[in-house]
């Protein structure tokens, strides 16, 4: 069975004050032309389709074309989509048991209540069944009434909702899931976080993967760089394309996986390439502007000697119509600022523990608690 991974599409996103409409499109035609030359028999978006909860009619359109292009294109393809922490999820739970009946399960809501369960999807191929579970995004708030415990953190709430499935470890199952997950013993801080994602405080939301070993595969959303997760069958597939400075130059890509008899899985990653790739550059004017190009830039100006040249922004601008922001590197004084499409500040926790100076062990946590929930309402 040929599975094509996907996830964190956040259609309607902005890189800065660029609308990423046309960069989308362009990458979705890539994915389309991929599976039309590999003909998958299913195909994964683990989360974060929109980028905003009430996603702009724009968005809107231009994921129902993908996905009705994606349709036409393979009449017999299988679509399995979650909600992501950025989604709506009764949104995404619209029409769902329509849609299933035309082969395309998009499910918004977690379990709910005792009597519910993660749902799934059972396929078969010439190796047997291969069974799919379609987590959305959680939060132990979500779970709480399932399991009538306070406090559970987010690694417990999953280990229940999983604990409670009769998994059937004979047959081939694979977990589309949209969590942070880290290998059992690692340090999360230490794993590399984009700027265009949503972090929580002290990394309260980290699930180690050790609950994680009933699956052949498991397909992962949420991290936007794409990473395997201690395994070679958990894989976060990032986003398709770059959404912030710090993927300047990432390679981004489609996890194709090949699942064959029980134990027997093959991946593979089919690159994926911006309409405009985020790039970051240096030098003097003089070499900036003789790079010229329509990316998405970061410009770093090094004259070692201060220029005298009242419309620096603006050549610098009809050279790159793309400009993100622009900086000066000097050993000097100078009046000549950072011009930014997006103002840089701290973080919420610097920002607000500078501002409300030594705090105890419980202050600190009530405050992390009220940060991770602003977090989770602006995303």
């Amino acid at each position: 069975m040929k599975i094509f991974h996907l996830s964190d599409l956040h259609i309607g996103m902005n890189l800065m004050n660029y609308d990423l409409v046309q960069d989308q499109k362009y990458v979705f035609d890539q994915i389309i032309a991929y599976a039309q030359k590999e003909n998958p028999d299913v195909i994964v978006i683990a989360g974060d389709i929109y980028d905003k909860a009430v996603p702009s009619a724009q968005a809107v359109e231009l994921f129902d074309a993908f996905i009705s292009t994606l349709s036409m294109t393979l009449p017999s393809c299988v679509f399995m989509m979650i909600s992501g922490n950025h989604d709506s999820a009764p949104r995404i739970d619209c029409f769902r048991h329509i849609l299933s009946k035309q082969k395309i399960y998009m499910i918004g809501q977690p379990p709910q209540n005792k009597e519910e369960h993660i749902f799934t999807v059972d396929l078969k191929d010439a190796y047997g069944p291969v069974r799919f579970y379609l987590l959305p995004f959680i939060k132990p708030s979500m779970v709480r009434p399932i399991f009538e415990e306070e406090g559970l953190s987010y690694d417990a709430s999953m280990r229940k909702l999983l604990q409670r499935e009769d998994i059937d470890t004979s047959i081939r199952n694979v977990l589309v899931s949209h969590q942070f997950f880290v290998p059992k013993g690692s340090d999360s801080s230490s794993i590399e976080r984009m700027d265009s994602e949503v972090c929580t405080v002290g990394n309260i939301d980290q699930i180690y993967t050790d609950i994680l070993a009933d699956f052949d595969y498991v397909a992962l959303g949420h991290i936007h760089k794409p990473m395997k997760v201690g395994s070679e069958t958990i894989q976060y597939c990032g986003t398709p394309m770059p959404y912030s400075l710090s993927e300047a130059e990432q390679e981004k890509h489609i996890v194709m996986i090949d699942l064959q008899a029980k134990g027997n899985t093959h991946i593979q990653y089919l690159p994926l390439s911006p309409l405009h790739p985020i790039r970051k550059l240096s030098g003097t004017l003089e070499e900036l502007l003789a790079q010229a190009n329509e990316d998405y830039v970061s410009l770093t100006l090094t004259d070692d000697t201060n220029i005298y040249v009242a419309d620096i922004q603006k050549r610098l601008r009809i050279a790159f119509p793309h400009v993100l922001e622009m900086k000066r590197e000097y050993g000097y004084q100078s009046t000549y600022q950072t011009i930014s499409s997006k103002e840089q500040v701290a973080d919420p926790w610097t920002l607000c523990s500078q501002f409300l100076g030594a705090m105890n062990d419980e202050e600190e946590q009530a405050l992390k608690d009220i940060i991770n929930i602003v977090l989770e309402v602006e995303a």
